[in-house]
């Protein structure tokens, strides 16, 4: 996997770095793990890590980051915010790849997050 950001004027690489890998660590977790449930009279059912689900570190692919360093005009020191593109850009792609995959049989849309067992449901019967 390949990762590319356009962060602006760079401070510290090491910080930039670690701010697009931390990004599309929790961009896959709201993929195809994370999610939230409330019991019938409104309260949490996913309130403890047992319960609320995240990817470690195993479960996460490896991957290259690059950037493109194109100066922000609007600041005098051309930097930009990098800390949200990870994290908003990787949802829909992991997404897309994972209805992408299982198109040739129907499906053509799965609700975040894709879990093992929701895919399972849609390709026994659930709906597609």
């Amino acid at each position: 996997m390949y990762l590319v950001d356009d962060c602006g004027t760079v401070i510290s690489p090491l910080l930039a770095e670690g701010q697009v890998h931390g990004g599309v660590a929790q961009g896959i977790a709201q993929a195809l793990y994370e999610e939230f449930s409330y019991d019938e009279n409104g309260q949490p059912t996913t309130a403890t890590f047992i319960d609320y689900l995240m990817p470690g570190a195993p479960d996460l692919p490896s991957y290259t980051a690059g950037r493109i360093n194109t100066p922000n005009p609007n600041n005098s020191l051309g930097a930009k915010g990098i800390g949200e593109s990870g994290s908003v850009g990787t949802p829909p792609a992991v997404m897309n790849a994972v209805v992408d995959a299982v198109r040739h049989l129907g499906v053509t849309h799965i609700d975040m997050p894709a879990t093992p067992q929701k895919i399972w449901e849609i390709l026994h019967g659930g709906s597609k």
